[in-house]
């Protein structure tokens, strides 16, 4: 009985010898590509000299030439990732807008790794077909359209943080949010991808943070004194990172506009919230304007591979459309009152 005691022993020293070397070797390893990343990140930062590629915090900001592919993909195949991309269509939006996001993002969105779209909608039966390419697949949720034109910003927020709880947490390595009225128009890869993404809004990028449109109201949750700042970021357009910083992000966006609603507070600018959320929790990467372009800016010289653009709004038909749903909102309310006081039926 002794004997085999004592061989058990031995057998579970090896066994956890065998188990420390080899968690030594991946961790090693893991080093080493981080190592071979950073290296050639920091050298090529050297081809950019004209826009600014490093935070305060030594948060990379990502531009054309200011990262080697074939790193990040020895970096990442390795890791075998999926990355999800929400997406919201509500109304008019579905017509307008998804089947040329649907399609841009199908062949520019981390080609080559396995993607989940999450395609948001209230009107199933008007999702465009698109055949996806290899690794692609998407699932639909719908929803319902009540009170959305009037609390948009807080509806995302609210619902992303509710998906991600309910199924997306379980399902990808990293998560994207974008706004539907938007194109890819090159490859948006593996270079984005970290803990916590913020997208550099296109609008603001060569002002200072005196000039930035934050919220100056210092009754609400989204305020930010004059003098504090670095950057103004985009709202629902693109922000991402993993499953739990989104979701953090998210729970704390939704939390601080109902808080700000509650007072009848109502921010002009929808990143204000976001803002706020990323000047107190600063990102770990950002995304250059060249991965959200705006052509109504021109096209500058150190605007060089863009990678998304915005679609031209066309504000006239969307704003009749929430004149329109207001107007059917009202007429059901006053149906509703009455049948209240409708004198049943014998």
């Amino acid at each position: 009985m002794t004997k085999i005691r004592t061989t058990c022993g031995r057998l579970t020293m090896v066994s956890l010898t065998a188990l420390f070397v080899v968690w030594l070797y991946f961790k090693r390893s893991l080093e080493l590509t981080t190592l071979e990343y950073q290296t050639e990140y920091s050298q090529l930062n050297c081809k950019r000299p004209e826009v600014s590629t490093l935070t305060s915090w030594s948060a990379p900001i990502v531009w054309d030439g200011t990262f080697q592919r074939n790193v990040l993909e020895n970096h990442y195949r390795k890791q075998k990732i999926t990355v999800g991309l929400t997406v919201f269509a509500i109304g008019k939006y579905i017509d307008k807008y998804l089947k040329n996001f649907l399609t841009s993002a199908n062949r520019f969105f981390m080609d080559g790794h396995k993607v989940i779209f999450y395609i948001i909608v209230d009107n199933t039966s008007k999702i465009p077909y698109i055949e996806l390419g290899p690794l692609r697949t998407f699932k639909v949720v719908q929803v319902k359209k009540e009170n959305w034109w009037q609390d948009a910003s807080m509806m995302c927020m609210k619902m992303i943080g509710d998906f991600i709880e309910r199924f997306i947490k379980c399902e990808v390595d990293y998560l994207f949010c974008m706004d539907v009225d938007q194109v890819f128009q090159s490859d948006f890869g593996l270079e984005t991808l970290d803990d916590s993404i913020a997208q550099v809004h296109a609008w603001s990028y060569k002002k200072t943070e005196k000039d930035f449109p934050y919220e100056r109201n210092p009754q609400s949750k989204a305020y930010i004194p004059l003098g504090q700042g670095y950057y103004y970021y985009h709202h629902a357009a693109v922000f991402g990172g993993t499953p739990l910083s989104v979701l953090t992000l998210t729970k704390e966006c939704y939390e601080s506009i109902r808080k700000d609603k509650e007072k009848k507070l109502r921010q002009y600018h929808d990143e204000s919230q976001l803002n706020k959320y990323y000047l107190e929790n600063r990102p770990a990467k950002l995304l250059s304007p060249e991965y959200l372009w705006d052509y109504v800016l021109g096209a500058p010289a150190d605007i060089k591979n863009v990678k998304i653009s915005s679609t031209p709004k066309e504000y006239a038909q969307v704003l009749l459309h929430i004149i329109s749903f207001e107007q059917e909102q009202h007429i059901k309310e006053i149906e509703e009152t009455i049948a209240l006081y409708r004198p049943p039926l014998c």
